[in-house]
């Protein structure tokens, strides 16, 4: 990664080579338009000429300024990041000199501690900044300027001044729910770093898992650090021991990174409780380490046995963060428990006698709390503003904007999660200083960061496909002023990234670019419509309708197109001759009037919209099934019946693992007529007539998802909408839908 990169042998003609992989579109922007750089840097200015690049670049450091060795080695990896011929680059001690980069410092005052200055002439590249964290942006600058050549070994003459808007431009990390390996984690640090971010707040004890290792409390993590998997499988969870937290945190110290631990108090407390009995407020209240998502109700007890709990532990914690901030939670705690200790109030004087900042959920923010005290405004940003008006610190982790459980899409292709979009141009636009704030509201504003919560969030490359490359936009609105700021130049911007992206071998998101389809069948079933588009103002779709992948010479899509059923498309989205995304594959069916997936169809609510994860199999694929959980109902729009003599449901079952309260008594379900239950299809509305009673016998005992026999209909003429339920005695396991379709024969 950024520091362990082994050194290998080097060539002009190597480096050549593997610039010339990229493509010769970027080395031309418009006039006048800023360089591929992500954030886009406050000041540049173009001057005549390039430095060329060579296999023999050298670091130049001043034999006086150790630091700036330390910081030349962690450049060295950087720079050499997708780019063999720089493996062999060199730090060296000494005076200045052409042909190579050279460290040089400028008084904090000039651009601030995280700020930079890079010359860049053609005799040679001077990098200068008050300390490592300049020298850190300020070389991510430069890599990301030579992964954006195409004409040859070069880079332009320029002259870029730069510093951050925000201090706190961060990422929260859930490793709560789902634990994520350490392995997993640096790689994280170092694309964080990647994308100039310096918060990493990391979410290690919920509900659901207890991951720090305490010595003093060896239960958290014997007991509290593991579940029983969903699917009966034995355990499932993890934990980090204390010397792996270590590493970590050195790792991102060493690039500009905090890395802020998140124990949550008073709520959130289960695995905690289900490792030490005595913490909660019911003997035995919690058995196990609870498998559900939602909000408990368990707290730890309000006694000073808590306190004193909870102090030793933070103790450990204090060790191994050395940063400035530790986070206390507060968040969706239930306020029935009364006792004789406020345990928040009491661990919280805990945290600032040893000399660090709480943060909290805005949740905890009172009339009362201490100024010191940092507030994380979740519920939009209502909690930012009264902060800030209170005099307290707050920084922006707004729902839904900077939840990044949220799909970046609906095409079926996004990863589970939150079913609502949240798109990367979202992110881009929400803007985290607002114009009405006051002068003082504003000094109060620290920054904003991404959350990337995991309920829904199963595996590490999804924890990946997140955050990225919403991350690209979060950094830029964090570290760019409002007024640079330009949607289409990012765009432009982001189709280098990307390629960045897979040089890393980073897992990002596809929405930008990657092509979405409709597939419409026509009554008869003799041909199918065929729509695409992709979320981009930029770069044009190519496809083939013989299966073979599209190239920059494939057909370009500019309307809707019929095909025969049974043809395969494939889609990518080219900008001149390169591809901006991978290929898409869109399946057409013969015999069919029509068909949609749960993700195709329209929810009948949106109280809990959620694109879940079916449990089985253990390995290899599972489908995902679009549902809102506490309206399991479903609408296919513009249903065409009257050639239509059958149709076919594939379904599943999924575990009602959701703690929400009252709510769940208010689901309702049709009577079912048998054991098994069944799906029932209603005309025009809910409460139309029934169209069909598939029976779900054929699916009761199976995991995973079962195709239904076909279910014989009558023909009806016209155009209809078609509203699909289950009839069953409850919602645990919940029935859900994958598809429909609408035979003709």
């Amino acid at each position: 990664m950024l520091v362990s990169i082994s050194r290998s042998k080097g060539s002009l003609a190597a480096w050549t080579a593997v610039l010339l992989l990229l493509p010769a579109w970027r080395t031309s922007a418009a006039p006048g338009a800023p360089p591929d750089v992500i954030p886009r840097p406050a000041a540049v200015t173009s001057r005549p000429g390039s430095f060329a690049l060579g296999a023999t670049l050298s670091v130049v450091v001043s034999p006086q300024d150790p630091q700036a060795r330390a910081s030349a080695q962690v450049l060295r990896g950087l720079l050499s990041q997708g780019t063999p011929a720089l493996l062999s680059l060199k730090v060296h001690t000494g005076a200045p000199r052409d042909g190579a980069l050279l460290l040089t410092r400028i008084d904090q005052a000039a651009l601030g501690p995280e700020g930079y200055r890079l010359s860049i002439t053609p005799q040679r590249i001077e990098l200068a900044a008050s300390g490592p964290a300049g020298w850190l942006y300020g070389g991510v600058t430069l890599w990301q300027l030579v992964h954006r050549q195409g004409a040859g070994p070069v880079i332009d003459a320029q002259l870029i001044e730069d510093q951050p808007r925000l201090q706190w431009r961060g990422l929260m990390l859930d490793s709560a729910r789902h634990f994520q390996s350490p392995v997993f984690i640096a790689r994280l640090i170092d694309w964080m770093a990647l994308h100039k971010l310096n918060v990493l707040h990391w979410h290690l004890t919920d509900d659901q898992g207890w991951r720090i290792q305490i010595r003093r409390y060896p239960d958290l993590t014997r007991v509290g650090a593991w579940r029983q998997a969903l699917d009966g499988r034995g355990r499932y969870g993890g934990f980090y021991t204390q010397a792996q937290i270590r590493a970590l945190v050195a790792r991102a110290a060493a690039r500009n990174i905090t890395v802020i631990p998140e124990i949550d108090i008073p709520g959130h407390a289960s695995a905690a409780i289900a490792s030490y009995p005595q913490l909660g407020a019911q003997p035995g209240e919690v058995p196990a380490v609870p498998t559900d998502w939602g909000i408990y109700r368990h707290v730890f007890a309000p006694r000073q046995a808590s306190c004193q709990f909870l102090s030793e532990v933070l103790a450990e914690v204090l060790e191994l963060f050395p940063g400035p901030y530790i986070h206390l939670g507060g968040d969706e705690a239930p306020a029935a428990v009364r006792g004789d200790v406020d345990v928040r109030a009491c661990v919280a004087r805990f945290v600032t006698a040893h000399g660090r900042r709480v943060v909290g959920w805005d949740e905890t923010l009172t009339a009362d709390l201490p100024r010191s005290a940092i507030v994380m405004s979740w519920r939009g940003v209502a909690g930012a503003r009264a902060a800030s008006a209170q005099g307290n610190d707050t920084v922006l982790a707004a729902d839904p904007q900077l939840y990044f459980d949220h799909r970046q899409s609906l095409a079926a292709w996004e990863p589970p999660g939150r079913l609502a979009p949240i798109t990367l141009r979202d992110v881009y636009e929400f803007e985290p200083l607002a114009a009405d704030l006051s002068a003082a509201q504003r000094s109060h504003v620290l920054g904003l960061q991404g959350n990337v919560w995991t309920e829904h969030v199963r595996t590490e490359q999804r924890v990946a496909l997140m955050a990225f490359p919403r991350l690209a936009a979060l950094a830029e609105v964090g570290w760019s002023a409002a007024a640079l700021r330009d949607w289409p130049d990012f765009e432009r911007r982001m189709a280098v990234q990307v390629a960045r992206y897979r040089q890393l071998g980073l897992p990002f998101d596809e929405s930008l670019f990657g092509v979405q389809a409709r597939v419409d069948y026509a009554a008869d079933a003799g041909s199918a419509r065929i729509t695409l588009a992709h979320q981009a103002d930029f770069g044009d779709i190519r496809y083939t309708t013989d299966g073979t992948v599209p190239t920059a010479r494939s057909p370009r899509y500019a309307a809707a197109f019929d095909v025969t059923p049974g043809t395969p498309i494939a889609a990518a989205t080219f900008v001149r001759t390169e591809a901006l995304s991978r290929t898409f594959r869109v399946q057409t069916y013969p015999k069919l009037a029509g068909r949609r997936s749960s993700a195709e169809l329209t929810l009948c609510g949106v109280a809990v919209p959620l694109a879940l994860e079916d449990p089985a199999p253990a390995r290899g694929p599972r489908a995902v099934f679009a549902v809102d959980i506490e309206h399991p109902c479903w609408i296919y729009k513009g249903a065409q019946l009257g050639s239509v003599r059958s149709v076919v449901a594939s379904v599943g079952q999924v575990p009602f693992n959701f703690q929400i309260g009252a709510d769940r008594d208010r689901i309702r379900f049709a009577t079912p007529t048998t054991d098994a239950g069944e799906l029932l299809v209603h005309l025009d509305s809910c409460d139309g007539v029934l169209y069909a009673r598939i029976p779900l016998r054929p699916a009761h005992p199976a995991q995973g998802v079962t195709v239904l026999p076909p279910y014989p209909v009558r023909a009806v003429a016209g155009v209809h909408d078609l509203c699909l339920q289950f009839a069953q005695r409850g919602p645990d396991p919940l029935w859900v839908l994958d598809y429909l379709e609408l035979h003709t024969s």
